[in-house]
């Protein structure tokens, strides 16, 4: 059987349906922040942004550019690094 690719519906009713078992309200949680997650993190260890889109299927810059900009809010924090 060859490899078959989940739809964005099939993931987000995966993350809904654990969310759900974990007591969580399924209807705040979705599949997106997972791809996000994933730019986000290749970003921090290095990752090209071209290696990034290739792997999310993104066309724009712009968008992964977004992510990665949006995930460094946490790496470079002046409040964490005084202990807040």
């Amino acid at each position: 059987m060859g490899a078959v690719r989940l739809s964005d519906q099939a993931v987000a009713l995966v993350v809904k349906r654990a969310a759900e078992a974990a007591g969580l309200d399924p209807r705040h949680y979705a599949g997106h922040r997972l791809l996000a997650g994933l730019a986000i993190s290749a970003a921090a260890v290095g990752a090209s942004e071209r290696a990034i889109m290739r792997q999310t299927r993104h066309t724009s810059e712009r968008m992964v550019r977004r992510y990665i900009r949006d995930g460094s809010l946490f790496r470079d924090n002046a409040a964490a690094v005084v202990g807040l």
